[in-house]
This record gives C-alpha cells, structure tokens and sequence, in this order.
C-alpha cells in the first residue's frame, strides 16, 4: 500500500512540467563585494598556507607542550629539542589542529625559537607574536596558545631532564636562577 502511494506521488511530482522562473537582475545581490578586502594580514596566510616546522619530535632531550582553548577548540602541540651542551633550541615541531591564526602562531613561533636558549625561549611573549603577525583583537587567544605551549614543552624538558637547569647557558658559563638559588652553600668554619 505504502509502496502504491510513493509510486503515484512520484508519478504526479515527475510529470509535472517545470516552468523556468525569472529573476529580474536588480534583484539579484552580489555573493561577494567587489571590494572586499583581506581581513588577516599577508604573513597569518603566508604561515597558514605554507607553515613551517610542522611535525613531531621523539627523544629524552624533547620537551613536549600540549595546550589546547576551550573556548574555539584550538589545540596545539610544540616539541622542541634541546642541545644539551649549549641548552639551545635545536629543532622545534608543531601540530595544531585549529583555525588559520592558530596554525600561523604555531608556525611562526617555530621559526622564532629555534636557536633560542631555553631561558631566551622562555621570555618569548604572546604580543611578540600578535604583533609580528598583526593578529585581529578576537584572535589574541592563537598568540597566548602558542606562549603557553613552548612555555609547557620547555616545562615538560626540565621534567625529564633535571640537571638541564644547571648546564652551560650558550657557552657563557652562567646557569639559570633557579639551579643557583638550589645550589648548596658551603658551611664556612
């Protein structure tokens, strides 16, 4: 019966014929202005389009960030690997999985931090990258993603390396602040 039904609906609906409507042309509106400009600047798309570094990196003298923003779902994965003796940034990775700003942060804080030191990488700020990239106001948070995620994968390399703290800072024989104020003093008697 159902069977009998859709037949003789589809029987009335293909038999009718179609008539063409027309549209007079000044009711149509442009799918897009003509002058319509860039809303990001030329270096998110170059970064976007062709990002740099992307990848991943495996081993004890990696440090791995994984920082993710609840609010737009944006997640970001940095790797970075350590020179042990220089405690320089020899080689940093990302994946993100987000929109374009967030992948031209990523990639752009790869090309920043490779050859940092790990103390210089630290200080790396999210308005260096916001300004590098002229970020929109409402894609401040792509910049702040990528600050907390070599922050995190420079956390993640003292973690597994804990004497890293006390190398030799770029051959200038200074250490962090941190292994010095650890640094027992000598009783003097």
């Amino acid at each position: 019966m159902l069977s009998r039904t859709l037949r003789a609906a589809s029987r009335s609906v293909l038999s009718t014929p179609i008539r063409p409507t027309t549209i007079a042309p000044r009711q149509l509106a442009p799918a897009v202005s003509v002058n319509a400009t860039r809303a990001y600047h030329e270096k998110v798309l170059d970064h976007y389009s062709r990002p740099r570094n992307v990848g991943t990196l495996k081993g004890d003298d990696v440090g791995s960030g994984l920082v993710g923003a609840p609010a737009c779902g944006d997640v970001m994965k940095i790797n970075i690997r350590v020179d042990p003796n220089t405690n320089t940034i020899s080689d940093v990775k990302f994946k993100t999985f987000g929109c374009g700003s967030a992948i031209a942060s990523s990639s752009y804080l790869t090309e920043l931090v490779k050859g940092m030191t790990l103390e210089e990488a630290g200080r790396v700020k999210n308005t260096q990258i916001a300004q590098e990239l002229k970020l929109p106001p409402v894609k401040l948070h792509c910049s702040m993603l990528a600050e907390d995620g070599i922050k995190a994968a420079i956390a993640d390399y003292y973690t597994k390396n804990p004497k890293a703290k006390t190398t030799n800072l770029a051959g200038t024989g200074k250490t962090t602040p941190l292994a010095d104020a650890a640094a027992p003093v000598a009783a003097t008697a």
